[in-house]
């Protein structure tokens, strides 16, 4: 089994509904995500993936829908002055935890077509969440 992992790093805000501890209020992450791909063959070049076109793609991915972002829930009650005055939001169904946009990020990179087994993500240099699917 050969595995591949690609490392990207962006910055983004959110807040935690139904939450007593700090981060019920609005601030912000400087986030890492692991994306590991997995394959039991190379390619014709000799690679479970070329790093370039998991940056290219995934990079861009996570540049254009997180990056410098505002990530809430949907039931959030600052989401209608946040885009009033054209912030930029990513509006989600959950509440906006580190195991949610992981399996986010999980879920696109599957869309994207790479052979992902695990993502994981760091909201802070110390603490992270990962997402496998089981089997």
């Amino acid at each position: 089994m050969y595995k591949v992992t690609k490392e990207i790093h962006f910055c983004y805000g959110h807040r935690l509904l139904n939450y007593e501890g700090k981060c019920r209020f609005l601030h912000g992450h400087n986030a890492k995500v692991q994306i590991e791909l997995t394959s039991d063959k190379l390619d014709h070049r000799g690679m479970v993936m070329d790093f370039n076109d998991m940056k290219s793609r995934l990079q861009n991915w996570v540049d254009e829908t997180l990056d410098h972002k505002m990530v809430l829930n949907k039931t959030d009650p600052l989401l209608g002055i946040l885009t009033s005055q054209k912030e930029p939001v990513v509006v989600i169904d959950q509440n906006p935890t580190a195991e949610t946009i992981c399996r986010m990020i999980f879920d696109e990179a599957k869309k994207l077509g790479f052979p992902v087994t695990e993502v994981r993500f760091w909201e802070t240099p110390t603490s992270f969440a990962s997402f496998r699917p089981n089997g």
